[in-house]
């Protein structure tokens, strides 16, 4: 059994396809406005699409096909919306905040406060059980907060950046906890940061402009994305461009570089995007000697540290860039606006279909 959406909101650009099996975790990243919440929001029955159906477990949440206008109310719908605030009641102590989707769902006081304790302990906050929201830390609440939406048992949990509003202390500790509690349960999460995707999360989904622009296995995507969001996320170069017998063509520039993910030659004169590492570019202040099959001239933009290595932007907005060692940078007196040569090895290219 699977979750299935299709949604359209017009308004907002959103148009959506997505399903989400039964022991699998999704993470939903995007830049800003690209429609993450509104995925959330659609999914939680918190926001009506303009079209479109949704099922889960076979239990339809909703379906506005003509002449059918079928829709669930959000509290039956199974599923348990996890927001970055955790939205505890104020005034009901841990305890009866985790046992309130128990009982809601019809069971005995007695059953809904056994099943609060079990999740507690799992979220090792059993010591909390007595005190109120206000007296807890926010990494205490946001535990709670997990506990609570899994006691209601959902079959698909929503996580909306569960992290953005912790210190540097408390989400680690909330992210290890989520990737136990998360273990063979279905759910989708949205998340800015690449450590949650490649920690929690089986499939990542790109959303951009209330599309999806990529999916596939976390660290798949990641590692030869297709798309530029992705491709930033990863800290790889992205050049899009036109397939040719022997690369890309992107822009003023003829790449050469290896493909991987098809069985025959890559698909001449269709889009194509070249992506490869700063750590892979080698910067010269003449054109190199011998024969590098991919060498062209840049402007500087930029340098900035990057860790323990000099990170030069080049290009027309600073979209390229090579990672140097400070005293390379030294030696060559790199400076913004300098005419220099980035050299890049084909088999430190990968060029795919976009």
């Amino acid at each position: 059994m699977t979750f299935r959406l299709e949604a359209a909101v017009v308004q907002r650009g959103f148009d959506v396809s997505l399903q989400v099996g039964p022991a699998e975790t999704v993470a939903v990243m995007g830049p800003n406005g690209a429609g993450k919440s509104t995925l959330l929001n659609v999914i939680a029955g918190l926001l009506h699409p303009d079209s479109g159906t949704a099922e889960l477990d076979g239990r339809t949440l909703f379906d506005l096909a003509a002449g059918r206008g079928t829709w669930t109310a959000p509290h039956r719908r199974g599923t348990a919306f996890l927001a970055q605030e955790p939205l505890l009641f104020p005034h009901l102590n841990v305890l009866d905040n985790v046992a309130f989707g128990p009982r809601s769902s019809g069971a005995s006081k007695h059953a809904a406060k056994e099943s609060a304790l079990r999740w507690l302990a799992d979220v090792e906050a059993t010591d909390l059980q007595s005190r109120r929201p206000a007296e807890l830390s926010g990494g205490q609440a946001q535990r709670v907060a997990v506990a609570r939406a899994l006691a209601a048992d959902p079959g698909l949990l929503l996580l909306d950046e569960p992290m953005a509003a912790l210190d540097i202390h408390a989400a680690p500790l909330l992210r290890r906890l989520l990737k136990r509690v998360l273990a063979g349960r279905r759910a989708i999460i949205i998340t800015h940061d690449v450590l949650d995707a490649l920690m929690l999360a089986d499939r990542v989904v790109i959303l951009e402009n209330g599309r999806i622009s990529e999916e596939g296995p976390t660290r798949e995507v990641l590692q030869r994305p297709r798309s530029r969001f992705a491709a930033g996320l990863a800290g790889l170069n992205f050049l899009p461009g036109q397939i040719t017998e022997h690369g890309l063509q992107a822009g003023g520039l003829s790449l050469y570089g290896q493909h991987h993910d098809l069985p025959g030659p890559l698909p001449t004169g269709q889009p194509g995007v070249a992506v490869f590492p700063p750590s892979a570019v080698s910067v010269f202040l003449s054109e190199a000697h011998g024969s590098p099959r991919n060498a062209f001239p840049v402007t500087i933009t930029d340098l900035e540290p990057h860790g323990d290595q000099i990170r030069v932007r080049a290009g027309e907005s600073g979209q390229l860039s090579a990672d140097i060692t400070p005293a390379a940078a030294a030696d060559l007196v790199l400076a913004p606006g300098m005419r220099v040569y980035f050299v890049i090895k084909a088999g430190a290219v990968a060029i795919s279909p976009s």
